[in-house]
């Protein structure tokens, strides 16, 4: 009988093991190199300035239809239950135009019966002559149909238009307070003008305006004058000047009883200087030396309101969508200069302003 050898490496009495069948799959992908990066990172910052730009035109869309958005009243002092509201309204900054914060403000104490009291609260070192005769208006509208008493609190700076504002205050006895580190005054009109010429010859530069008449160019500071052409317009543009400064008067004669009938006493405050507290005082442009409270106070009294039962309010302006979903940054970044900034550097405006630099204030805001 013929036996079988087993096979090699296999033990006799071992039993036969089945194969596992094993299956492999090996991946293989080719490293991002830095330009793939590159092209990722570029495209994600695309999608990103995409979708901003994109959520940017539809915020401005939504707020071009909300331009007149209500301004929010907002507690200030006295009894919070209070029914009968003494209405802060404020003046703040350059008086530059008169149909914006501080006409909402108006419109809103109109508006809001249970306003019994108005105190104006001016910190402003004037602005064109428009924009303050606008809002003088407004205010004195706003007496004539409410028939409520509106008293003056000046801040750190009530001069030139701000003043020109506080007049709106008319017959009210002791209706005008200032701080004690108040300036206010400044009654007076400027039209900035400036001579570039000499600069620009300098450069070999040349103003070759092309005008209707040679009076339509009046007061560009490009062009040379000879002196008889620089008289000519100082006399026309000081007409100017002297018409508003004769408007001026007549507003003060309205708000300071005292100067009325006296023009010799205000021919010697309307000199455009600025006068302290205790200046102020002396000379009859303002009635009381004290603060808000004080202002407060007074209309309360004129009102004749229960000390512990009025209610002390200010007004805010809600932020627009577009600063609601960008932040306040997209309206206070700083802004180059425009062609239209560089048009109202250069045209011949009056103001009533407390400043040296009026054109260049106008432009920048």
């Amino acid at each position: 009988m013929e036996t079988s050898n087993p096979s090699p490496g296999r033990s006799p009495n071992s039993s036969a093991q089945p194969v596992e069948n094993r299956i492999v799959v090996q991946t293989s992908s080719a490293p991002v190199g830095p330009w793939g990066r590159v092209i990722i990172g570029l495209l994600s910052f695309a999608l990103m300035i995409a979708i901003l730009g994109n959520v940017n035109q539809w915020a401005r869309y939504q707020s071009y239809f909300q331009d007149d958005l209500p301004i929010q009243e907002k507690f200030h002092s006295g009894d919070k239950e209070a029914t009968s509201k003494i209405a802060i309204i404020e003046v703040e900054g350059g008086i530059l135009k008169g149909d914006g914060y501080v006409k909402q403000q108006i419109d809103a104490v109109k508006q809001d019966k249970n306003v019994q009291a108005v105190v104006l609260r001016i910190n402003s070192p004037g602005g064109t002559v428009t924009a303050s005769d606008y809002l003088f208006h407004h205010l004195k509208q706003l007496q004539k149909e409410r028939s409520i008493p509106l008293v003056v609190s000046m801040g750190s700076l009530c001069a030139s238009g701000g003043y020109y504002v506080a007049m709106a205050v008319g017959d009210q006895p002791n209706g005008i307070y200032a701080e004690p580190t108040t300036w206010t005054g400044s009654i007076g009109v400027i039209i900035p003008h400036f001579d570039a010429s000499g600069l620009l010859e300098r450069f070999d530069v040349k103003d070759d305006s092309i005008a209707s008449h040679r009076f339509k160019e009046m007061g560009s500071p490009t062009r040379k004058l000879n002196e008889e052409e620089r008289a000519e317009e100082r006399a026309l543009l000081q007409a100017l000047v002297d018409e508003s400064f004769a408007g001026f008067k007549d507003v003060v004669r309205y708000g300071r009883p005292a100067l009325r009938e006296d023009d010799m006493k205000l021919d010697q405050v309307a000199t455009g200087q600025v006068f302290t507290a205790n200046q102020a005082l002396t000379h009859g442009l303002i009635d009381k030396i004290g603060f808000i409270e004080d202002a407060i106070d007074r209309a309360r009294e004129l009102a004749s309101l229960p000390k512990d039962k009025v209610r002390v309010v200010k007004y805010d302006r809600p932020p627009a969508l577009v600063d609601a979903l960008l932040g306040a940054e997209t309206r206070l970044a700083p802004r180059g200069w425009t062609v239209t900034d560089l048009v109202d550097l250069t045209a011949p405006r009056a103001y009533y302003l407390s400043t040296w630099l009026p054109a260049v204030v106008s432009s920048s805001r």
